[in-house]
């Protein structure tokens, strides 16, 4: 396949698997149930539609792709699963502004371990970014010093980190990893199933994170999880500025939740960044592939 037909293939798999996570936290809200209680059902119907998922297509081609393949799959599992626990504490923790506008965070933190580990040294525009993000997020979290949100955005900004772990290691990998990200579940649900058997369950509208854990997280995952085969590291990481800008409209329209003077300059900051940055990256990109065409006609 052409590197421009695996270039947009890249794409329409990362913007779906973005916008289907723009959902998600307004699904966990609508379930109104305790943190461990909402993970372990959303991780367990997760697992449950991944296994489904993959006997079936295993059922139709051989050449299914593995669940765990070797030890990339099983670190980038593990990844996930630590990003689902942070992520599921922030919902509970902080806003859902706050949450959405440090996940975004992702995107640098995705710059950062590239050039650390992959040798691709950002560039002085991207070292801007990166420090304007810094700045956004120091705006963000500084509002939550002395309440009760302190400990929710660490956790949101600790879930930043491991997806953009993930896609590091599942760019480095070049691996078929779209169900590893879905495997990876299996951990987070134990963990919930163990705090579960000891506070009890409680979750008071169980249908809407079934179907979140179901339908929405298997598509997101696995396009987000695919997307480092054929894009690059920011860029995948980029699609989650979809959850960014959407999910807060969609608590907004819901639950009338109002975010602060604080997160919304933060958030503000991050979103003009990440767009500015993104599309000086996609354009450079394009220049460098058109480039390439031009050096090596067929």
């Amino acid at each position: 396949m052409p590197e421009t037909n695996h270039h947009t293939k890249g794409l329409i798999l990362t913007a779906i698997g973005g916008m289907a996570l723009t959902i998600d936290i307004p699904l966990i809200r609508l379930a109104d149930g305790e943190a461990w209680s909402i993970l372990l059902i959303r991780s367990g119907t997760t697992f449950l539609a991944a296994l489904v998922i993959w006997a079936f297509w295993r059922w139709l081609t051989p050449k299914a792709p593995q669940l765990i393949p070797g030890r990339d799959g099983l670190v980038v599992a593990t990844l996930y699963g630590i990003g689902s626990i942070t992520f599921i504490t922030a919902v509970f923790h902080t806003s859902t502004a706050d949450l959405v506008f440090i996940l975004a965070f992702n995107t640098m933190f995705a710059a950062l371990l590239s050039w650390l580990f992959l040798r691709e040294r950002p560039r002085p525009v991207t070292l801007v970014a990166m420090a304007l993000m810094v700045f956004g997020v120091m705006i963000i979290v500084s509002s939550s010093l002395g309440t009760g949100n302190l400990f929710g955005n660490l956790m949101a900004l600790a879930s930043a980190f491991c997806i953009a772990c993930a896609i590091t290691i599942s760019r480095a990998s070049g691996k078929d990893l779209g169900f590893t990200a879905l495997v990876g579940v299996i951990f987070p649900f134990a963990v919930a199933a163990y705090m579960v058997s000891g506070i009890g369950f409680h979750i008071t509208e169980p249908w809407w994170i079934i179907f979140n854990g179901a339908v929405v997280m298997p598509i997101s995952f696995f396009c987000l999880a695919n997307g480092p085969k054929y894009i690059s590291g920011p860029e995948v990481a980029m699609f989650y500025l979809l959850e960014t800008v959407l999910a807060p409209v969609w608590v907004w329209m819901i639950f009338m939740e109002v975010p602060t003077r604080n997160s919304l300059i933060g958030g503000t900051i991050l979103i003009v960044t990440l767009v500015a940055h993104s599309t000086w990256q996609l354009i450079e990109g394009r220049k460098r592939r058109t480039a390439s065409v031009v050096r090596h006609p067929a």
